[in-house]
Parts: structure tokens; C-alpha cells; sequence
């Protein structure tokens, strides 16, 4: 599927987003603060997680664009070079940041932007679930 918008226009639209404080992170927050979930947003640990439930939980809250969800599909939708790229370059350092901090002994939960939106109460679980079996060790 060839691009719409020209090069200079694409690039003026992807250089508006940003990395903290998006949509899906506050609506994160809320759902966090909501459930009484205590909660450190963006520590500085290696990988840059978007959260940190102590004493080891890091959650990252990955776009389905950026991260590649159903990437046999979404690389076929895209002409080869710089897009197929760089999410194929994202989606090698998320496994490789998921590798190391679990090799840290942290417990890593990754959601998509789509499982905050639609599911939220799952993505709840999931964390208490975490949360529980940290608690029990």
C-alpha cells in the first residue's frame, strides 16, 4: 500500500510522536491509579519500560504499528525499506530488552495499545496476577 502523504509531510507527522506521555500511557496511568496499583512511570532501567510496580514488575505498553503485532501481515502491507526496517529493528530490541531484564529477575508484562483500550479489565488482571505471585515468593 503505496504512502499518501509525501516524504517531507510523513516525516513532519511521525516527528509528532512522542515516546512519553501518549494516549495509551495516561490511559495506563488512570487504569493503575484506579485499581490502587502503586507505580514508578518511565524509571531510568535499561530498556526504558513505561513502568515499574515494585519490587520488579516493568510493563511496557507497545503500539501495534511500532511493535509489529501481526507483523507477516502489517509487512506485507508496507514497501520494503525503511518502515519494514525499523519496526523489524523494534521488534529485535523488545525481545532483546525482555531477555535482559528477565535475566535481572524482572518480571516483564508487555500489552497492546488495543488490550488497554478494549480489555482493560484483563490487563488488570494480569498485573494482579503478577503482583500475587511476587508477593508469594
Amino acid at each position: 500500500m503505496p504512502d499518501v502523504f509525501t516524504k517531507e509531510k510523513r516525516s513532519e507527522l511521525m516527528s509528532r510522536i512522542r515516546s512519553k506521555g501518549s494516549k495509551m500511557e495516561v490511559e495506563f496511568t488512570q487504569l493503575l491509579k484506579s485499581n490502587n496499583i502503586e507505580f514508578t512511570y518511565q524509571p531510568k532501567i535499561f530498556g526504558k519500560p513505561d513502568f515499574l510496580l515494585k519490587p520488579n514488575i516493568v510493563i511496557f505498553c507497545d503500539s501495534s504499528f511500532w511493535h509489529g503485532r501481526n507483523w507477516k501481515m502489517l509487512k506485507n502491507q508496507l514497501k520494503e525499506g525503511y518502515w519494514r526496517d525499523h519496526i523489524a529493528k523494534n521488534m529485535k530490541r523488545d525481545r532483546l530488552v525482555s531477555h535482559t531484564l528477565r535475566k535481572e529477575g524482572f518480571v516483564v508484562l508487555r500489552f497492546w495499545d488495543d488490550e488497554i483500550k478494549e480489555h482493560p479489565e484483563d490487563v488488570t488482571n494480569k498485573i494482579q496476577r503478577a503482583l500475587k505471585e511476587q508477593t508469594v515468593k
